[in-house]
C-alpha cells in the first residue's frame, strides 16, 4: 500500500507542467511562454536527456498539432486574399443589405448572421469581427444599437461560429480527435450547443439594449467611410463562394481527412486571387504575409505534442485517472463526461485547440475504461472550450469590445454567464441521458 502511495504521489507530480501552464496562463502570461516552460519542466521530470528531447521536437514536426497549426497559418493566408480582393467585404455587404434593415430586430439578424458567417470562413474571431465592424457599426448606430449589444453579439456569434465552420481549427481538431464526421457533429454536438447560445444571447441582447441604449449610443461622423462592391469584388466573391461549397460538400460526402483542408486553403487563396485581379505573385506574398502573423501559434502546436507527451511519460495522466477512478466509478460514464467539460471551463485556459488536445489525453484511459460515447464527450469538449471564454475575459471578449468601441465589460460578464449557465446545464443532461 505504502509503495502504491508513493508510486501515485510521484505520478501527481508529473501533473505539474500542466499545473504551471494553467498557473501561468491564468496570471496573464503569454500563451507560448507558459508553454515553453511547461515543456522545459515536463522534460526534466521525465527524465530527458538532450537527445530525445531533440527527437521529441522532430517527431512533433510530423504529428496532428503540427498539423492544425499549419492549417491555421494558412487560413490567415486566405484571410489575406480574401481582403485583398474585397470578398470578406463583399460577403458581409451582402448579407447586412439583403436583409433590408430598417428595426433594430432586423439589425441585430444582420449583425449575428455577418459574424457567424465571416468568422466561420475565416477560423478567427478578431479577424472576422476585424472585417466586418466598419461595415456594421454605422449600420447599428442608423438603427440605434448600443456598443455594448454590438460587442456581445460580436463575442457570442463569433464563439459559436467557430465550432460551425468545416474548416475552423476547434472543428477539424474535434474532428481529428473523436473520428467523427463533420455532418454527424453538426448536427448531435456544435449544432446544439450554438442553437443554446443564440437563444440565450438573442435574449440578453434585447434586455442590455434596453438598458444601454441611451448610455451606450454610438456617435460616428457624418462623412465616415461605406463599402460598395466593386465588378472584381463581386465576380471573386462569387467564384469564391461556389468553390468553398463545393469543397465543402465534397470533403463531408467523401469524408476527406484533415490534410484535405491544406489543399483546400491553398486552391481557394490562388483561385479567389486570380479572379480577384491579383497576380500570382502577390497571390504568393499575401499568403506568406498572412502565414507570418501566425507563426507564434504555429511554435506554440508544435510545443504541445512534446508538452503532453512529457506529462503522460511522467505518469501525470495515468495517475490523475487513478485518482478520479473512485468517483468514475460511482458516477460511471455521466461522470466523466460532465468532470472533463467543468474541468476545462474552470480548470484549463489557453489556446482552444490546445485545451481540446489536453483534455482529450488526460481522459482518454477512462474514456476507452468505460465505453464513454465519443457523441457525448464530443459534446464535453466543445462546451468545455466555449464556456471558457465566456466566464472569464479572455481575449475573445476583449477584442469584441474593442471592435464595437465599448467599455462594458459588465454586460459582456452578464451574457457570459448565462450562455455558461446553460451550455453546462445542457452537458450535463446530456451527459446523464447519452453518455
Amino acid at each position: 500500500m505504502h509503495v502504491e502511495s508513493s508510486s501515485l504521489i510521484w505520478g501527481l507530480a508529473g501533473l505539474l507542467p500542466l499545473l504551471v501552464y494553467v498557473v501561468l496562463v491564468f496570471r496573464g502570461v503569454e500563451v507560448l511562454t507558459a508553454t515553453v516552460l511547461g515543456v522545459v519542466l515536463g522534460a526534466l521530470l521525465s527524465h530527458q536527456t538532450l537527445l530525445s528531447f531533440g527527437q521529441a521536437l522532430a517527431s512533433a514536426m510530423g504529428s496532428f498539432l503540427a498539423m492544425v497549426g499549419l492549417i491555421i497559418m494558412l487560413g490567415r493566408g486566405l484571410g489575406e486574399v480574401l481582403a485583398a480582393t474585397g470578398v470578406s467585404h463583399t460577403i458581409v455587404h451582402r448579407i447586412i443589405h439583403g436583409i433590408g434593415i430598417d428595426s433594430q430586430k432586423k439589425a441585430l439578424l444582420g449583425i449575428m448572421t455577418a459574424c457567424l458567417v465571416m468568422v466561420g470562413l475565416l477560423g478567427t474571431m478578431a479577424g472576422g469581427n476585424a472585417i466586418i465592424a466598419p461595415i456594421v457599426v454605422p449600420i447599428a448606430a442608423a438603427v440605434g444599437l448600443s456598443r455594448s449589444t454590438v460587442a456581445v453579439i460580436f463575442q457570442a456569434v463569433g464563439e459559436e461560429a467557430l465550432i460551425l465552420g468545416p474548416f475552423t481549427p476547434p472543428v477539424i481538431t474535434l474532428l481529428g480527435l473523436t473520428k467523427l464526421g463533420y455532418g454527424e457533429m453538426l448536427l448531435y454536438v456544435s449544432g446544439p450547443v450554438a442553437l443554446i447560445t443564440f437563444s440565450a444571447t438573442w435574449f440578453m441582447v434585447q434586455r442590455i439594449q434596453r438598458r444601454t441604449q441611451a448610455t451606450e449610443a454610438y456617435r460616428l461622423p457624418e462623412d465616415l467611410e461605406r463599402f460598395e462592391p466593386t465588378p472584381a469584388s463581386r465576380r471573386a466573391t462569387t467564384v469564391f463562394t461556389l468553390c468553398f461549397l463545393a469543397a465543402a460538400i465534397w470533403g463531408i460526402v467523401f469524408h476527406a481527412p484533415t490534410s484535405f483542408v491544406i489543399v483546400i486553403m491553398l486552391g481557394l487563396s490562388f483561385v479567389t486571387g486570380l479572379t480577384g485581379g491579383l497576380s500570382l505573385d502577390e497571390v504568393l506574398r499575401l499568403i506568406v504575409q498572412g502565414m507570418a502573423g501566425n507563426v507564434g501559434l504555429f511554435l506554440l502546436f508544435l510545443l504541445l505534442d512534446p508538452f503532453i507527451g512529457f506529462v503522460e511519460k511522467a505518469g501525470g495522466f495515468a495517475a490523475l485517472g487513478t485518482l478520479l477512478k473512485p468517483g468514475m466509478e460511482i458516477g460511471g460514464r455521466s461522470a466523466i463526461v460532465v468532470t472533463g467539460g467543468f474541468l476545462g471551463a474552470f480548470g484549463i485556459s489557453g489556446a482552444t485547440v490546445a485545451t481540446l488536445k489536453l483534455l482529450n489525453e488526460m481522459f482518454m484511459p477512462l474514456l476507452s475504461r468505460y465505453g464513454v460515447s465519443m457523441l457525448a464527450w464530443s459534446v464535453a469538449l466543445v462546451v468545455a472550450t466555449r464556456v471558457n471564454n465566456f466566464v472569464f475575459p479572455g481575449a475573445n471578449m476583449v477584442s469584441s469590445l474593442g471592435f464595437a468601441g465599448s467599455e462594458d465589460m459588465r454586460s459582456m460578464l452578464k451574457n457570459g454567464w448565462v450562455v455558461a449557465a446553460c451550455q453546462l446545464s445542457y452537458l450535463t443532461c446530456y451527459a446523464l441521458f447519452f453518455a
